[in-house]
C-alpha cells in the first residue's frame, strides 16, 4: 500500500527570517514573522558542493585536450596523405606527357662517351631506351584510386 504522507520538498533558496518570540527563544523560518515582531532577513547557506567537482572539471578538460590532440594528429596525417598523392599525380602526369612527347618528336638526344664527346642516339635507340626508362617511373609513381 502507497503511503499517503508526501516525499520531504528539497530545499529551496528563498528568504530566511529570524526574530525573538514572546518567550525570548530565537526563531529561523522561511516564512514571514508574526505582526509586530521585530526580524532580519538572513542569507541562505548555498547549496552543498559537489566534493568531485573540481576534479571532474579536471578530467573533462584533460579528455577535451586529448581528443583535440589526436584531431589535429588525424588531420596532420591526412594532409600529408593529400600532399603525397598530389605530388605522385603530378609527377605520374608528367612523365606520361613526357612519354607521349617522346614518340611525337624529333628532337635530337644525345649523350657523353667515355672520351667526352657527344653521341647522337638514333631515333629507334633513343624511344626504345627513354621510353622503357619512362614506363618504369610512371610504374614506380602511379597512384591507385
Amino acid at each position: 500500500m502507497a503511503s499517503s504522507w508526501p516525499a520531504p520538498a528539497p530545499p529551496v533558496a528563498g528568504t530566511l527570517y529570524k526574530w525573538t518570540d514572546a518567550n525570548g527563544r530565537t526563531v529561523y523560518s522561511d516564512q514571514p514573522p508574526p505582526a509586530g515582531a521585530k526580524s532580519d532577513t538572513v542569507a541562505a547557506p548555498p547549496p552543498a558542493a559537489n566534493p568531485n567537482a573540481v576534479r571532474d572539471l579536471a578530467n573533462q578538460e584533460a579528455d577535451l585536450r586529448k581528443r583535440q590532440g589526436e584531431r589535429a594528429k588525424t588531420d596532420e596525417k591526412d594532409a600529408k596523405a593529400r600532399a603525397d598523392a598530389e605530388k605522385k599525380r603530378a609527377a605520374c602526369a608528367r612523365a606520361t606527357t613526357q612519354a607521349a612527347d617522346l614518340g611525337a618528336s624529333q628532337v635530337l638526344v644525345g649523350r657523353i662517351n667515355d672520351k667526352g664527346e657527344r653521341v647522337i642516339l638514333a631515333d629507334a635507340t633513343r624511344r626504345e631506351g627513354s621510353a622503357q626508362e619512362l614506363e618504369r617511373w610512371i610504374k614506380a609513381t602511379t597512384v591507385r584510386l
